[in-house]
């Protein structure tokens, strides 16, 4: 009887972990044959998008080839280079191979913590992003600034200080070498990373058109495109010319977006809300697709694979998206 009892407690926990499991974070393998996920309980699955794009594909098809235990908390954030995939979340970064990954082979090649030299654990790593310049990741999380690491390396060679909250979203601007970060404290700040300095400050909350006091000033997305940046969280979505710093179109989406991408000549946009919205360049929400998750934390569309091209998203669920055509949800991969 115990034995069946503790059985069947095992069941009621993995069940409570489905329902309350929420997906961060997302990447493609260098292949794009592959795509990884993060979820809340510190856990990377991988799945193969041969196998669940394929005509003969079943359920099994849709469930992940590898699932693995990658940090004590959330995993927040992963990013492929050519050969590794990092993942971060818990104020230390990791890396893993590619190779090994497919294999089914779950070794840690290197563990790093940013701000460890100056005696300080950072509490959260929220963001990364690879800036092919110069070989480096761009880290930002909860100690408010933005670290670069050395890649070929290894070893972190600056920070950049100016935020006065912790940091939610990177971006680079790769020629102009700039780096954009978004913080908690409603300032997005354009970095020279020749210089290690900030050269600009913007303060979304303060533009009338963008500011949303009921949601606060906290900035949750920015990425750039050449001269432009979107940015978005308690103010509205917005499009930003950077050669101006001024924004030209705000658009008109509900709750807080996490996610943006410009996606040839539209916006990609996931936050507050099932579904994936689809703007314009000048302000208009050209559709809203549905989605299983209540919300939405992260969008990735797959850029390594002509054959495997898709578009994924991932929320409050253990349900992640795959759009084979943007404009409907084609199934689900779940953890």
């Amino acid at each position: 009887v115990e034995a069946a009892v503790g059985h069947g407690s095992k069941l009621d926990v993995c069940v409570l972990q489905l329902l309350h499991m929420s997906v961060f974070s997302q990447s493609f393998s260098p292949c794009g044959r592959y795509l990884a996920a993060g979820n809340n309980y510190g856990e990377i699955a991988l799945f193969s998008l041969s196998a669940a794009l394929s005509p003969d594909a079943t359920v099994q098809s849709q469930k992940p080839v590898l699932t693995f235990t990658a940090h004590e908390g959330p995993v927040f954030t992963l990013i492929s280079s050519d050969c590794h995939l990092l993942s971060a979340g818990n104020g230390e970064i990791s890396a893993w191979s590619w190779t090994e990954l497919i294999k089914k082979v779950t070794v840690s090649l290197n563990t790093q913590q940013p701000g460890k030299q100056h005696d300080l654990i950072i509490p959260e790593i929220n963001a990364m992003i690879i800036n092919p310049r110069d070989n480096s990741l761009v880290v930002g999380g909860g100690d408010n600034n933005v670290h670069i690491l050395d890649l070929e390396h290894g070893v972190f060679k600056s920070v950049l200080q100016g935020h006065s909250d912790y940091i939610h979203c990177v971006s680079v601007r790769e020629r102009e070498a700039d780096i954009l970060s978004g913080s908690e404290d409603g300032a997005v700040r354009i970095w020279d990373s020749r210089m290690d300095q900030s050269v600009h400050c913007i303060e979304v909350y303060k533009y009338e058109s963008c500011a949303r006091p009921q949601y606060g000033k906290w900035i949750s997305c920015v990425t750039t495109d050449s001269d432009w940046m979107l940015c978005g969280g308690g103010p509205s979505l917005s499009l930003w010319h950077l050669r101006s710093l001024s924004p030209t179109s705000i658009f008109p989406l509900t709750g807080c977006q996490r996610q943006a991408a410009f996606h040839q000549d539209m916006i990609l946009a996931v936050g507050d809300g099932p579904f994936v919205s689809h703007c314009l360049l000048g302000g208009e929400v050209k559709a809203q697709i549905p989605c299983t998750p209540q919300s939405l934390n992260t969008l990735q569309l797959n850029t390594n694979s002509t054959e495997h091209r898709v578009l994924t998203a991932g929320g409050s669920s253990d349900h992640i998206e795959v759009f084979t055509n943007l404009s409907y949800r084609a199934f689900s991969l779940s953890f």
